[in-house]
């Protein structure tokens, strides 16, 4: 590896934003998706769904991704750092949690491994009915468990579902597509790949994190993309000769992808209102590190408690994170409801372009407090 490369805390924050396409000209879909490598999924819309959201504020349009997973099939739902959109190229990567999931280091792993012996027949089953009749929503197949899943969340007693989410991790089904919110759930059929070493998919892996991070140090990358599926990761950090060993304001231990070191004219665009779960800031940790600043999701916390608001939406302006707003969609009256601005940038055009893409409409009307 080559010399250290020192850098400042102002050029990491930099280099993580462009690398993210939030700063300098609008891009294309497929150069986001090529950096992001995966798009966090969340039921939640008080505004618009995460990952719509995630590519409207890097390209200011609202797109739909229907066609390029279900059709296409160059994307598809599958565990990232969360659950997530993927891409279909990076297949051979996710392939090393497909052949190892559940595990049985962990007791949690031997739990589930536990339960899908005891309901093979339900598993079997809804592999046989994928085969004969899918794509199907969960809600079409009997549940015919002998075990009832236990938990103290959403997935308690739900069988199918449980199995269903385990059978898509092992890569054996997919979503097919959607009908509402409900998944409809269909075999996997993949195309052919040469499987990976552990090494290859570290290598691989932590390569695209790194891209995505711009800088990053060795925990940053562990957390994203691939969350915690990074075998060997100190070592291949180390001696890949496309990673750099970089200081970041004089602090050792950061690494930076060497096709990110050639950054371009810093060109800041105007306030941007990024989604709780955007890729640049989903690690809670490396976002305080780095930026200074502390973002909690409160969507869980009671009312009383909360500090800002249920739905809670960081600002970037130019290389910094400025404040927070927390809005809502009133679609039946057709504005943007604000419950809190806790900002002194102007956001007011970025409001404009919020409410415009939450209602699904052009610029118009002021925004509603």
């Amino acid at each position: 590896m080559s010399n250290t490369l020192a850098i400042s805390e102002r050029d990491a924050r930099r280099m993580a934003i462009n690398a993210q396409h939030l700063a300098g000209p609008v891009p294309d879909l497929h150069q986001v998706l090529g950096s992001l490598r995966c798009l966090q999924l969340d039921p939640i819309d008080v505004v618009a769904r995460s990952h719509q959201t995630v590519l409207w504020s890097r390209l200011h349009t609202r797109i739909d991704l229907d066609e390029l997973m279900y059709r296409d099939q160059v994307l598809f739902e599958y565990w990232a750092h969360a659950a997530s959109i993927v891409l279909a190229e990076d297949l051979p990567i996710h392939h090393y949690l497909m052949r190892r999931y559940p595990g049985s280091k962990s007791a949690e792993g031997k739990r589930i491994a536990a339960w899908v012996e005891t309901n093979a027949k339900l598993k079997t089953k809804i592999l046989d009915e994928l085969a004969e009749k899918g794509p199907l929503p969960s809600r079409a197949i009997e549940d015919e468990a002998e075990q009832a899943w236990r938990s103290s969340g959403w997935t308690e007693g739900r069988n199918v579902e449980r199995m269903l989410d385990i059978l898509l991790i092992q890569g054996k089904v997919r979503v097919a597509g959607r009908k509402g919110r409900a998944r409809l759930w269909g075999l996997a059929r993949w195309p052919e790949f040469e499987p990976l070493s552990d090494r290859e998919v570290t290598r691989q892996a932590a390569g695209r994190a790194l891209k995505a991070l711009g800088v990053g140090r060795r925990r940053d990358v562990f957390d994203h993309f691939t969350r915690g599926r990074y075998p060997d990761l100190a070592e291949v950090l180390e001696t890949s000769p496309e990673i750099r060993k970089v200081t970041v304001g004089g602090e050792e231990g950061w690494y930076a992808h060497e096709d990110s070191l050639d950054q371009p004219e810093w060109q800041p665009r105007e306030a941007t209102i990024l989604s709780p779960f955007d890729n640049l800031i989903c690690d809670r940790n490396r976002t305080e590190r780095l930026w200074g600043f502390v973002f909690r999701n409160e969507m869980y916390v009671p009312k009383a408690k909360r500090q800002y608001g249920y739905y809670v939406m960081p600002v970037l302006a130019g290389d910094e994170l400025v404040g927070r707003i927390a809005p809502r969609a009133d679609r039946k009256a057709g504005r943007l409801v604000l419950e809190g601005v806790y900002t002194d940038h102007d956001v007011t055009r970025a409001l404009e372009r919020l409410e415009a893409f939450a209602l699904g409409r052009s610029f118009g009307d002021s925004v509603s407090l």
